[in-house]
């Protein structure tokens, strides 16, 4: 073995770095990826976080309990009483599934699945960063860069595929580029790394293992990822990034070689790319966004002419296994053959296989180009017609699926879908440039530079993938916040890019040589190929016959050498050199970036049901209200009890107090919802009509912050959506909010309101015939009425299994339905229909479409909104808080510290500079502008530090001090 190393010394530094690179500087990125994702459970134990983890637990633990039959047959009557929801069909349950797998073959009773639960966003976390980083890494190797030209360049530039513009580029700007590496080899004698000429089989190798372990250094901790990966958050997200990021490495490994590059088996590791987005299809519904961005990127390869019979294989292996097996997903289905959302990939696929059997023609016949084009327009002309004539046959049929509000509103020109339910929700907000700055950090300024260097510098069949990846992201991201979580596997990827390299720049030069794995035999990969070059022209020259002295040759080579020497020498110190000035101005950036991360960790590592603080005093604080509450419902309320609450907290409610709820955080029933929004949202009187004959008790949040009566003009805009007369002629439903003088008529009058004021404010008291307190938590966040006047007659009629409506005979699938008694009430409403849903004739929806986005647009530019006499009086006047907060209330407040929901809700609206949110919030509760996070930071310190002087201006009306002091001394002006 020893006498096979040709160089020792070359081996022992190869040896030494693989050591350093996978041995500790890998190692201590993926601990530190799972240490930085396990604050919430130090600080708080195994608690799941959120809404929607709680639903995920919920079904995990029937999976786990009752097996994957029944699972997928199991219609849940807890769930939207009195109609219930068929689970089964309608959750992505890669999640689920992958938890009970771990539970009972890897930790068996060693660890409870609640606790598995609560660990897996953690695990998948530290995968989904090692993942990144072998995409990245698998990007960075050399590949043939152009068909049929040039196969033994490496690497190459986006400017070479695209016509005319090929030409000026390898006319002009390639040969600039020659002639100045020629002039820094002669001046150097080295191309310091620069040059690459040879497409080599070394895979595991300088610099592309410097830029994955780049990558994953910066996906590690990145705060886009963490927060979907905290420990706590079983959300599908958190296994789905991982399950992304398998399937965009699988995909860029089964291009590996480039176009006429030798890449081992591209149909294999193009079925594996099927299989893990399959695997994506089974856990999340961005299952959509991976299969389009893939075969986008197949179409992107083929536009620029670099098809091949690699990228055939590929493509149609990952296609057909792909779709074959996401068919099978009950949610799924056959929905990426007909949805539109999905048939462009499938259309990629039918154009590879025309494609393919052109080549095949030109190989078998040898056409030439011209030929070659006329067989592709008839072929291609027979199938657009063969096309047409389905789309005519299928399209009265109904048999394609419209674009979903979500995806349509990252298409149209405003920020809204025209869904008042899917634009309630926060994430669905558009993403300000303050959010990239927040969650992407110095990643926001590196990544573009990453971008170009791969357009420009590094581009091959692989390496496209990035570009293509991340046009697609930061346009997505623009149009919601939430898809931001998107942009942190290519924006560390980019970053690693060019980080990767620096380093892999700084290794090269001072060793000589690029180690790598194979560098330990002595197969070291020679960058530098002038001596070559002269050794092939010395030869030649000898060959011609001219004369040269041994003496005068030894002479030469001695004082070539020497200078050699000497060259290089200087060269090293120059690297040194620069290293060294380089270092002590860039880690600064580096440690802030860290420490940032770590700040953002922490804070997004808080549960929202439990919150903890601390007094000025020392004395901790834990604010447990929201369990206090669904425990005390499980254990005084009968087991057929149902709780009508808004939405958001249905699926706490059945997981931990196990009772019936009105609805949860699934949005499939928008009519259902409505229904809900509206009892809330109606009179005291009316409200209670309708709720006897659906609960047996109400679940109300109050204390402030984002409360119930926070969020109620979105629930009255959700009810008028579907009940019209509700807000008539104002889609917006702008009466029902909050004026100068306090909260409007119809608000005040409101179930909500009522239930929510209940003694609290005065005047408001609940009807006592109607309603009774029964439960409020410690700190006032949770109250529960117990609804009066039940109808027992509707109860019973709900729960007759003969009353529900089956899809055939003995089927699982049995729809409950409302009441009789409800029926009046459900004559009023009309479905709402979304403008994209061309299956349905009826276009009665555009008027009210186009007068809410209206409406909305002038709510925005502050203009009055015309729904009557008394309104547009209330909007011009200046903005104040429907209150004066006292002397003694602003000193109670800041001598409590405690990360809550308040602070959260502030944090992310200061931070996404969201000033309309900000505002809104402050004038129900302008007590918040005073409240302070565990760290004795508040509203004032964030505003300081994210540059926000509108909210300082606020923040200052609203009495808040600029010199109080947080936990390290510090005031807000000196976060500045």
């Amino acid at each position: 073995m020893l006498a096979s190393i040709k160089n020792p010394l070359k081996a022992l530094l190869c040896c030494l770095w693989i050591y350093l690179v996978f041995g500790k500087i890998l190692t201590r990125i993926l601990l530190e990826a799972y240490n930085i994702r396990t604050y919430a459970i130090t600080g708080y134990g195994p608690i799941i976080h959120e809404f929607d983890p709680y639903f995920n637990f919920r079904a995990t633990e029937y999976l786990y309990e009752h097996g994957w039959k029944k699972f997928v047959t199991w219609f849940d009557y807890m769930s939207w009483y009195p109609l219930g929801r068929p689970v089964g069909t309608t959750i992505y349950p890669g999640m689920q599934v992958t938890a009970v797998w771990i539970k009972r073959y890897i930790f068996g009773d060693a660890m409870s699945l609640n606790d598995v639960c609560v660990y897996v966003p953690a695990w998948f976390g530290v995968l989904a960063t090692f993942l990144t980083g072998l995409m990245a890494y698998e990007c960075s190797l050399p590949a043939a860069t152009k068909p049929g030209k040039d196969t033994a360049a490496p690497f190459g530039s986006i400017l070479s595929n695209i016509p005319v513009i090929s030409w000026v580029y390898e006319e002009f700007i390639v040969k600039v580029l020659q002639i100045a590496l020629k002039t820094l080899e002669s001046v150097a004698g080295t191309d310091f790394g620069l040059r690459q000429n040879k497409n080599s089989d070394e895979y595991l190798s300088s610099p592309a293992v410097e830029v994955g372990v780049c990558t994953a250094l910066t996906m590690a901790i990145v705060p886009a990822h963490l927060m979907r990966s905290v420990g706590g958050g079983y959300d599908n997200e958190s296994v789905a990034i991982t399950a992304m990021t398998l399937t965009f490495w699988l995909w860029t490994r089964s291009l590996r070689g480039g176009v006429d590059g030798n890449g081992s088996f591209p149909l294999v590791w193009g079925a594996l790319t099927g299989i893990g987005y399959f695997y994506m299809a089974a856990v999340w519904g961005g299952y959509v966004f991976v299969l389009n961005l893939i075969g986008c990127h197949a179409a992107f390869l083929v536009l620029l002419g670099r098809y091949s019979k690699k990228l055939h294989r590929a493509y149609s292996a990952f296609y057909f296994i792909g779709t074959l097996l996401a068919i099978q997903i009950p949610v799924v289905g056959l929905t990426p053959l007909k949805s539109l959302e999905q048939l462009a990939p499938c259309a990629v696929f039918i154009g590879m296989q025309l494609l393919e059997i052109v080549e095949r023609q030109r190989r078998k016949k040898g056409l030439t180009n011209t030929e070659v084009w006329k067989l592709r327009i008839k072929i291609f002309s027979f199938a657009g017609v063969a096309i047409l004539c389905a789309g005519y046959i299928f399209l009265p049929t109904a048999y394609f699926g419209p674009i979903s509000s979500r995806v349509r509103a990252l298409f149209v020109k405003h920020t809204k879908t025209g869904n008042p339910l899917v634009d309630s929700v926060a994430e669905h907000q558009p993403a300000s440039a303050g959010a990239y700055t927040q969650y992407l950090d110095l990643l926001v300024y590196i990544a573009p530079v990453g971008f170009g260097l791969v357009s420009f510098r590094y581009f091959h069949d692989s390496s496209s993938f990035l570009i293509v990846y991340a046009t697609a992201t930061y346009f997505f991201s623009l149009k919601m916040v939430r898809l931001i979580l998107l942009t942190a596997p290519i924006a560390c990827a980019l970053s690693g890019v060019i980080m990767g390299r620096c380093v892999a720049f700084v290794t090269y030069n001072l060793l000589g040589f690029s180690p790598s794995l194979s560098g330990i035999l002595g197969d070291y990969i020679e960058v530098e190929e002038e001596e070559e070059t002269k050794k092939k022209n010395s030869s030649k020259k000898t060959s011609k016959g001219k004369k040269t002295k041994q003496t005068t040759a030894k002479e030469d080579t001695t004082s070539t050498s020497s200078v050699q020497i000497v060259k290089s020498g200087l060269c090293k110190a120059l690297i040194v050199m620069s290293v060294y000035v380089m270092y002590p101005n860039l880690s600064p950036h580096a440690e802030l970036f860290y420490e940032k991360c770590q700040g953002i960790a922490k804070h997004m590592s808080h549960p929202t049901i439990v919150q903890k603080g601390q007094l000025q005093s020392g004395a901790d604080v834990v604010m447990d209200d929201y369990r206090e509450c669904y425990w005390w419902i499980n254990e005084n309320t009968p087991l057929d009890s149902r709780i009508l609450a808004w939405w958001d907290y249905g699926y706490q409610i059945t997981s931990i107090a196990n009772r019936t709820t009105i609805a949860d955080g699934n949005t499939w029933n928008h009519e259902h919802i409505a229904l809900l929004g509206r009892v809330l949202t109606s009179p005291e009187k009316e409200g209670h009509r309708i709720a006897r004959h659906l609960a047996d008790y109400a679940l109300i949040w109050a204390g402030g912050g984002g409360d119930d009566l926070a969020k109620s003009p979105h629930l009255a805009r959700i009810a008028n959506s579907v009940y019209r007369n509700m807000c008539p002629g104002d889609p917006t439903c702008s009466k029902f909010g909050y004026t100068q003088q306090g909260p409007s008529k119809m608000m005040r009058e409101s179930f909500l309101f009522k239930l929510h004021s209940h003694r609290l404010k005065p005047g408001v008291e609940a009807d006592s015939n109607r309603f009774q307190e029964v439960f409020g938590s410690k700190y006032g966040k949770c109250r529960v009425f117990k609804i009066l006047s039940v109808s027992q007659e509707s109860k019973d009629w709900a729960a007759d299994p003969k009353n529900r409506v089956c899809d055939a005979p003995g089927s699982w699938y049995c729809s409950g339905q409302y009441p009789p008694a409800l029926q009046k009430v459900l004559e009023e409403k009309k479905d709402f229909e979304q403008l994209e849903d061309f299956n349905k004739g009826d276009k009665g929806d555009s008027e009210y479409q186009a007068l809410y986005h209206e409406n909305l647009k002038k709510k925005g530019q502050g203009k009055p909104i015309s729904t009557g006499p008394d309104r547009s009086e209330e909007q011009r006047q200046p903005w104040k808080p429907n209150r004066d907060v006292g002397k003694d209330e602003i000193k109670k407040i800041n001598s409590i510290w405690e990360d809550n929901e308040e602070t959260t809700l502030l944090w992310r609206l200061i931070s996404n500079n969201d000033m309309n949110g900000l505002m809104t919030h402050l004038a129900h509760s302008p007590e918040d502008a005073h409240r302070r996070s565990s760290d004795g930071r508040g509203p004032m310190w964030w505003a300081h530090e994210h540059g926000r002087k509108n909210v300082i201006r606020v923040l200052k009306k609203l009495g808040v001090s600029s010199n109080l002091k947080d936990a390290s001394g510090m005031t807000p002006h000196e976060e500045l």
